[in-house]
């Protein structure tokens, strides 16, 4: 954990956030659509994080989830009982101000599609030990509205299954479950509703 924990800062600095704070958060972050013959407009840093190889190409499945403690918000989900539905995978922790900005939009999103098609499942994967304790993301969850499922990685089973390495991360997948895209970090709000559009048809 300490070896993600140091990723995630290395990340933060390498966008610049320790030293332009908010602002940049929402300026400075990685994009990437899977099939797409276009490049992405918004503007990345020079230096960019890591994406695991496994999840950079077309007709990649996102990986089933794994080793979930315990879920809120929902009975046991799998993905492959998803089939049919566009799946929008967040990883995240409760105590990371990233995270944290980018729930409103998430909550927002399922308000609007869920009834479309859309499933939201929210990975909770602990930075600090305190983010372990259920308790403390239940209150997290309800004072954050969150009604989408909420799975607890508290193993980190699901986020290396991902091989993932930051929080917030988010993978999008389409109604067969191929992978088309994803985005670290916070921003490209408009982007990722807008392929989710795209998605749900």
């Amino acid at each position: 954990m300490e070896k993600s924990l140091l990723k995630r800062r290395q990340l933060l600095w390498y966008l610049g956030l320790g030293a332009v704070g908010a602002g940049g958060a929402a300026a400075l972050h990685q994009t990437r659509n899977f099939g797409s013959t276009t490049e992405s407009t918004i503007p990345v840093p020079k230096i960019q994080p890591r994406v695991s190889p496994a999840l950079t190409t077309e007709k990649t499945k996102l990986p089933e989830l794994q080793g979930i403690n315990s879920w809120l918000n929902s009975e046991p989900l799998s993905l492959a009982s998803l089939q049919g539905s566009v799946v929008l995978i967040q990883f995240w922790t409760f105590a990371c101000i990233n995270c944290q900005r980018t729930l409103p939009s998430m909550v927002k999103w399922h308000q609007q599609y869920a009834s479309r098609g859309l499933k939201i499942i929210s990975i909770h994967t602990p930075e600090f030990a305190f983010e372990r304790d259920i308790n403390n993301v239940k209150q997290a969850v309800e004072q954050r509205k969150i009604t989408y499922p909420v799975a607890i990685d508290n193993e980190f089973q699901t986020w290396k299954a991902y091989e993932n390495e930051y929080w917030p991360h988010l993978f999008l997948a389409d109604r067969q479950g191929n992978l088309v895209y994803d985005h670290i970090g916070e921003g490209a709000y408009t982007e990722t509703e807008q392929i989710i559009n795209q998605l749900l048809g």
